[in-house]
């Protein structure tokens, strides 16, 4: 049992954060001044203790697994979680339901935590809708808001029907195979017609959660809505944490069919980065700018996983979700505070920011720096090895067409930065009042953007804890 403990840790410290905030949340009324300095707390010694008593290890009938690499891909999720409860502390002391807000936030996490540990379909199913179920009610947590409500119902029809899509795929797996284990399925693929159908279907609901083209007309209507914290929450921590399970689904489970899939990854890729990029040049509320945004990005995670060697392509992707992280929390980091300070999201509105918010607008334009890929910020060395990592194959033509994308994404981040600091305005945003809490999470994130692409040895630890 103490051995369960240690192999499960992740999942327990967070269904063990779940009951504490339960158990506060049936006592008596607790302040949100009060409470959300505890729960910050909280997802600190969660995120601490992710780097201790990490070893490869599988429970419930290799139903669950767990190695360095899936604890390492945890932990940074566990640095989004808690930067998230930094970055947003004046909208969650102002929320009427702050433990029920994290109580969802953290079964989504716990969701997530399973999914990364699947060693079978049906528990990555399980372990799906329970990421998923919880997000879409978050997203309507803004409940004077009828674009939240909107934001909700499409985000949970649209995640109904790619569910529908993928339960078809396992089915007809499970039928063809007679094995829904992530261990037995290789062996028994042969690259059949029936066989490619099902990988079309399986991707195409890893499509719809990457918001991958032609899966993504949900995600700029459902991140407008949705309050900036379940924003950021979807774009980075969900995001992140499904490109993880696509590696390990796409090299172990699917490696025979590596041709098929690499075709499919690479239109896609190239398909995604232009149409993201292009919608958003045209974008003038900052959440749907960011949303665009997101959608480019991950076009440059898919070429990356498409790298013949699963090494490079794996540590190439983890790189790249740690970068990620940093960069655009900080830019919803303060997105969200101009945001409840003056209650403006249009870009035309940052305009002379950096007359009157010069912090904001440095961390800002960092931010965007790094999502644009300009050196030396790591967002730089990020999609540096992703291209790299993608080049392996020497299909030059694709990697042609991803750095002229860097190119037409350069536009649209300078084009923000330019407003913010270049452009007049009259009446620009007063000076916003940051909270400690929230200088704090944009300190580390900033710090994070310059760390992490100086310090060439992160990539090279990934390497070294991918080839244990």
């Amino acid at each position: 049992m103490s051995e369960l403990f240690t192999i499960m840790k992740s999942e327990l410290m967070i269904t063990g954060i779940i009951f504490i905030l339960l158990f506060i949340k049936l006592g008596k009324l607790v302040q949100n001044e009060t409470l959300l300095p505890l729960i910050q707390l909280l997802l600190l010694i969660n995120f601490i203790a992710g780097f201790f008593m990490n070893f490869e290890a599988t429970a419930f009938d290799t139903m669950y697994q767990t190695n360095g690499v899936m604890a390492l891909e945890k932990s940074i999720l566990n640095l989004g979680i808690y930067l998230i409860a930094l970055l947003f502390t004046e909208w969650f002391k102002q929320t009427e339901h702050l433990a029920e807000f994290f109580i969802l936030l953290l079964s989504a996490v716990l969701g997530m935590y399973l999914l990364i540990s699947s060693n079978n379909f049906l528990m990555f199913y399980l372990s799906l809708e329970l990421a998923t179920i919880p997000i879409a009610a978050l997203a309507n947590f803004d409940l004077q808001k009828k674009i939240s409500s909107e934001a909700a119902m499409k985000m949970i029809l649209s995640s109904a029907f790619s569910s529908g899509i993928l339960l078809f795929g396992i089915s007809i797996l499970y039928g063809v195979t007679g094995s829904i284990s992530f261990e037995a399925i290789p062996a028994l693929l042969n690259g059949d017609a029936i066989h490619i159908l099902i990988l079309v279907f399986l991707f195409s609901a890893f499509a719809f959660k990457l918001s991958i083209v032609p899966f993504h007309l949900w995600t700029a209507d459902v991140y407008e809505g949705s309050p900036f914290a379940v924003t950021a929450l979807l774009s980075v921590i969900s995001k992140g944490a499904i490109a993880f399970v696509l590696i390990t689904t796409l090299y172990k489970v699917f490696a025979p069919l590596h041709v098929v899939w690499y075709n499919i990854l690479m239109i896609l890729s190239i398909i995604t980065m232009i149409v993201g990029n292009l919608f958003a040049i045209r974008q003038q509320n900052i959440k749907r700018f960011l949303a665009f945004s997101s959608i480019a990005q991950v076009g440059y995670i898919l070429f990356g996983i498409s790298s013949m060697d699963p090494v490079k392509g794996s540590a190439s992707v983890i790189y790249f979700v740690l970068i990620y992280v940093f960069s655009n929390l900080a830019a919803f980091g303060v997105t969200n505070a101009i945001a409840m300070f003056s209650g403006k999201e249009s870009i035309a509105d940052y305009k002379g920011l950096y007359q009157t918010n010069p912090l904001l607008s440095w961390v800002l334009a960092l931010a965007l720096f790094s999502l644009a890929g300009v050196p030396p910020t790591a967002g730089f060395f990020g999609k540096l090895f992703l291209l790299s990592a993608g080049a392996s194959d020497a299909v030059y033509a694709f990697v042609a067409v991803a750095a002229l994308n860097m190119i037409v994404s350069l536009y649209y981040y300078l084009r923000v930065v330019r407003s913010v600091f270049m452009d007049k305005n009259e009446q620009p945003v007063a000076t916003v009042p940051v909270s400690p809490y929230t200088k704090l999470g944009l300190i580390i994130c900033s710090f994070g953007i310059v760390v992490t692409g100086v310090f060439s040895w992160i990539y090279d630890h990934l390497i070294a804890i991918i080839t244990q």
